[in-house]
């Protein structure tokens, strides 16, 4: 990959220690703050899709991202509120090579 090329990668986040199990998504401390930083990183187009996963016993989510690289996910995703006051963690990163569907590159 050159430098300048961008990449898909599929983030999945968990709830930390700071996350309320009594409480829905949107009614955890900081939504509104998280909520906006989601939506700023949507408008630049840096996350492609986002969204809660169902069926878990905990809260966790999968988010899409283009991105040079992990390092630059890690890098924007530590202004997360929720990532900084441990509402949410970062589980896994995966590059992800899209073969089938519309956002096939």
């Amino acid at each position: 990959m050159q430098p300048d090329e961008m990449a898909l990668f599929a983030l999945i986040n968990e709830q930390g220690q700071a996350w309320n199990d009594n409480l829905s998504m949107r009614d955890q401390e900081g939504w509104k703050e998280h909520a906006a930083f989601m939506d700023a990183l949507a408008d630049e187009k840096f996350i492609v899709l986002g969204g809660p996963l169902k069926n878990y016993s905990k809260h966790r989510t999968l988010l899409i991202f283009n991105a040079p690289d992990e390092e630059a996910i890690r890098t924007r995703m530590a202004e997360d509120p929720w990532i900084r006051d441990g509402m949410l963690r970062i589980l896994d990163i995966y590059r992800w090579e899209i073969l089938l569907g519309e956002l096939k590159k």
